[in-house]
């Protein structure tokens, strides 16, 4: 059956793009007209040691997109196709792969090693192929090397495609028993021990019943620990990687190593290469993450709830790891402040000394100070940068009252340091130090601020001339005057900013022109800091506000002459519509937000909407969800006038609303359909039809990611309470869809933090929709027509109560459909009511909850209830 395809698969490899085009014509003919064929030819292909490598390697990563896919639903698509190929075909093709192991071709084995894992990711779960593992396993002790190092690199792929309880615990063993004997020091062969360090990296998720023996895991960790001193780098950062993985996955068992890989990783971040360093400190950040969760659940009292207790590891190793870490700061890099992306070991130290200051709180605060006060003035730039670092990282953690002393004393010297130091590496690290004092060391939470009347003047007047040095100063700049806006969001009528206001605004206008603004984020952080400067202003500086509308709509103006733009500058034009429309939304939100702005405000509403309409006319993605946003809060600011924007507007909210794709751009505008809800009321009507058959559209694709159903949800209940008894043709649509999705909601065996989140969000999304839907319909004749679905309803709310896992938010929406229920269906959802299982202790738990908004929603539905029940 397998045909010759070689040089189809050089071809489609060729510079010339006519050749390239039609061999991937062929070869897309090939798969659509004979699947099975086309995969054992590639298989083929991939096994044959006579032909070229190109070739080979094409055909093994066709044969791996074959198998899988990012998009879930595709992926679906790809198992169920090989699923139910003939099952002597893919005797055939797994035949080749697992023959291609052995091949001398170092490109072919290990693609061939990932297509087998896919494979095996689809057929396991299925109880297929139950003779994969054990033929790996006895490959292990073939020679030549090669065929060994290749057979562990599949068995770590392997275990990074299945789960767990796919593979039972005897072959589990066996496969952690090849893995840790490929590690071993006397493995004369490194390319066998790298491929075995890096697969024991991906089964250590299977190790759970291993690590739970004490034979085993010493085992396991001794050879981990001696791979960290191969002569081989790439090995002992493997084993490094894997010491971190196990930081996280086995905290609780690492007590007895902790002094040994204590001393490794210190004499590794002393001594050894960038790569090898950088995992050994990254093991105690991650001892530092593991500590944060457990002390931030339990707040420090391991009373029977605690799952883990906290060792305290860091809290044990500070005195000796906080100079370690405090050395790493003195290995900048020259130009790390230019590069985003850059990561090295000053950076990797500074952040470890961040999450140990988060973990350890005050007991950091001396072992550091030492360390600046010999550094923060020497000559050599490193050492005050280093110093400055220092001092920057500690400032979230430990108290306000241990730090503020020390930042009143500093304050001033970096004030200084930002204008006068001669080095941009200390400018740059001393803004982004300011920002992080005000960012935890000041706002109306902090009892003694360290701004004051004095200072402030003087903090500004830096920050705006830090604003003109180089690009990557400047935006740290930008964001250290962002977080001293933020500081005085509470603060009224007056803020101590509003002198400067003017200034501020019209040297931020400044920077979004600079010729660099490109670089380092600069203008972006222009634009984010002149938001919240607008966003946490008082009523005095609003009439600047008002000023700033025609010089913002003039930028946008401008970015919509049109002229013919390559794709890199259509890219650029579309971020900056997408920052000026993002600043108008939060200029109309200030606005909007007291009548008598509002009312000024709305001269130019007209002309904003027509240019957010021409902005959607440039279609492009970011831009899209920027305007969406922005005419979502002029809606809201607009109410009903905004009728008038409908005829023109309509279609982009449908083109919205259709983008399965960039699904966020399709959860913004399913928000936006709630802001004109609330705007227009029943004078969205005319629109509903088509809203509505878009939104039910949007619920029934499996295309669609799964974050954008509870705000779809939720806008029927938006549509619902807008056009009240109107909704009555949309209930056989809308209702059936609430209740497959309320069932699936309150029965998801819950598996993780993240499930747990998302399924909380769709209850949420399902009640608000029934809330808005009985609301709508209370007080109309045909409020008869809600009464079939109230049991179902009763049923949801019992079945959430008996879970017992009901956020905060989850459980005030649904005790106010309980009262929804009953204000609404009167003395016919009473009855209903009384019968139910759990309806008396829900109200009665949430009236002597905590939570005020609980309460008060509960003392309402209380009230309804009793109403309903006396008629």
């Amino acid at each position: 059956m397998a045909m010759e395809v070689t040089q189809v698969l050089l071809n489609a490899q060729s510079i010339d793009g006519n050749v390239r085009k039609h061999a991937e014509e062929s070869l897309k003919q090939f798969q659509e007209q004979n699947l099975p064929s086309f995969l054992l030819s590639l298989s083929g292909e991939l096994a044959n040691d006579e032909k070229p490598v190109d070739s080979r390697k094409l055909a093994g990563l066709i044969l791996k997109n074959a198998l899988d896919a990012k998009e879930q639903h595709r992926k679906l698509e790809l198992v169920q196709r090989w699923l139910s190929l003939d099952n002597n075909a893919k005797g055939q093709i797994k035949a080749c792969l697992l023959k291609t192991l052995a091949s001398p071709v170092p490109d072919a084995r290990s693609t061939a090693s990932q297509v087998i894992a896919k494979i095996a990711g689809i057929e396991l779960p299925q109880r297929q192929w139950p003779e994969l593992i054990g033929s790996l396993l006895s490959n292990i002790h073939q020679l030549p090397a090669h065929v060994k190092q290749a057979t562990l690199e599949t068995l770590g792929y392997l275990c990074e495609e299945v789960s767990p309880d796919v593979v039972d615990q005897d072959h589990v063993n066996k496969i952690l028993t090849a893995v840790v004997q490929g590690m071993n020091a006397t493995e004369g062969n490194n390319d066998v021990r790298l491929a075995a360090t890096r697969a024991l990296y991906n089964a250590l998720g299977f190790a759970q019943a291993n690590f739970s023996n004490d034979m085993e895991r010493d085992y396991i960790m001794r050879v981990v620990c001696e791979a960290t001193l191969s002569p081989e780098m790439k090995i002992r950062q493997a084993a490094y990687e894997c010491l971190v993985s196990i930081s996280s996955t086995y905290y609780e068992k690492l007590a007895p190593y902790m002094q040994d890989i204590f001393n490794i990783t210190a004499k590794a971040v002393r001594e050894d290469e960038e790569p090898v360093a950088l995992q050994a400190i990254e093991f105690w950040s991650s001892i530092c993450d593991e500590e944060i969760d457990i002390l931030e659940e339990y707040g420090g009292d391991f009373t029977g709830d605690s799952d883990i207790p906290c060792f305290y590891f860091i809290k044990q190793a500070l005195p000796a790891l906080v100079p370690m870490l405090l050395e790493t700061l003195l290995k900048q890099e020259e130009d790390q402040d230019q590069d985003e992306g850059a990561w090295n070991i000053a950076m990797a130290g500074g952040t470890c000394l961040g999450l140990v200051a988060r973990t350890v709180g005050d007991d950091i605060v001396q072992l550091v100070m030492q360390f600046i006060e010999d550094n923060i003035t020497k000559p050599d730039w490193r050492h005050r940068e280093a110093a400055t670092y220092a001092f920057g990282s500690i400032l979230e953690g430990p108290s306000p009252e241990k730090l503020t002393p020390l930042v009143n004393v500093a304050l001033n010297f970096m004030l200084t340091a930002l204008t006068k130091d001669p080095n941009n590496h200390v400018k740059d690290t001393t803004a982004w130090t300011l920002g992080r004092i005000f960012e935890f060391l000041h706002g109306s939470t902090v009892d003694t601020p360290i701004i004051t009347q004095a200072n402030c003047q003087q903090i500004v007047t830096v920050l705006l001339q830090s604003m003109k040095d180089v690009a990557n100063v400047a935006e740290k700049a930008c964001g250290a005057l962002y977080f001293l806006a933020q500081g005085y969001e509470e603060v009224t009528p007056s803020s101590p900013l509003t002198p400067y206001f003017q200034e501020i605004v019209q040297a931020l206008l400044t920077v979004t022109h600079r010729e660099d603004a490109g670089e380092s984020r600069l203008r972006t952080a222009a634009y984010e800091t002149l938001n919240e400067v607008v966003r946490c202003s008082t009523d005095e500086t609003a009439p600047m506000v008002l000023q700033l509308v025609p010089v913002i709509m003039t930028e946008l103006h401008n970015t919509l002459e049109g002229q013919k733009l390559s794709s890199d500058e259509r890219e650029k034009q579309g971020e900056l519509q997408g920052l000026l429309c993002g600043c108008l939304q939060v200029i109309i939100q200030k606005l909007g937000s007291s009548e008598p702005t509002k009312y000024v405000f709305m001269q130019y509403a007209d002309q904003i909407m027509g240019l957010f309409l021409r902005v959607f006319a440039c279609r492009s993605a970011t831009v899209h969800e920027e305007a969406m946003l922005a005419i979502g809060a002029l809606a809201y600011a607009t109410g009903p006038d905004f009728a008038k924007y409908m005829p023109e507007f309509y279609k982009y909210l449908e083109m919205g609303l259709q983008n399965f794709e960039e699904y966020q751009v399709c959860a913004v505008t399913v928000g936006v359909v709630g802001d004109i809800c609330r705007a227009l009321e029943d004078k969205i009507l005319p629109y509903c039809d088509g809203i509505m058959t878009q939104l039910l559209k949007d619920l029934s694709s499996n295309q669609l990611h799964r974050s954008v159903k509870p705000p779809i949800f939720s806008s029927f209940g938006d549509i619902a309470l807008a056009i009240g008894e109107n909704f009555e043709k949309y209930l056989m649509y809308a209702m059936p869809m609430l209740q497959s999705a309320a069932e699936l909601s309150a029965h998801t065996a819950v598996a993780d933090d993240e499930m747990t989140e998302y399924t909380n969000s769709l209850r949420n999304g399902i009640l608000e929709a029934y809330s808005g839907i009985l609301q709508g319909f209370k007080n109309s004749p045909k409020t008869q027509l809600l009464i079939p679905y109230a049991p179902h309803i009763l049923q949801f709310l019992d079945s959430m109560y008996m879970e017992k896992d009901m956020d905060d938010v989850v459980m005030k929406t649904a005790i106010g459909v309980l009262g929804d229920l009953a204000d609404t269906l009167g003395s016919n959802a009473g009855s209903l009511i009384q019968q139910s299982l759990s309806s008396k202790d829900f109200l009665n738990e949430c009236l002597s909850s905590d939570d005020h908004m609980i309460k008060e929603s509960a003392e309402w539905a209380k009230l309804a209830i009793s109403r309903a029940i006396s008629v």
